[in-house]
């Protein structure tokens, strides 16, 4: 019974984790590559930086900017804040 207990876990954990993953796309998955999971760690940082407002004015004074300008420049980096994806080579 404590096997089939276990057995029973695993697969209760794995299915949470693939509703996480489906969910949420930052959580990545077996196939996210490095690039696309550095993506999400950015876009996750600037975001945090947005929401937060000391975080952002922490920024603004830090580049001796305003708020707004930061704000403005944060989201800019958040379109592409790793530069242009690999080449995919082909298998």
């Amino acid at each position: 019974t404590r096997v089939k207990k276990m057995a029973s876990d695993a697969r209760t954990v794995y299915s949470q984790q693939e509703h996480l993953q489906m969910k949420y796309v930052g959580t990545g998955h077996a196939d996210t590559t490095k690039w696309e999971w550095a993506v999400n760690q950015h876009r996750d940082s600037y975001a945090a930086y947005i929401g937060h407002h000391s975080l952002l004015c922490y920024g603004a004074i830090a580049e001796n900017e305003s708020i707004g300008r930061v704000k403005y420049q944060y989201l800019q980096k958040m379109l592409s804040p790793c530069g242009k994806p690999p080449n995919k080579e082909d298998e």
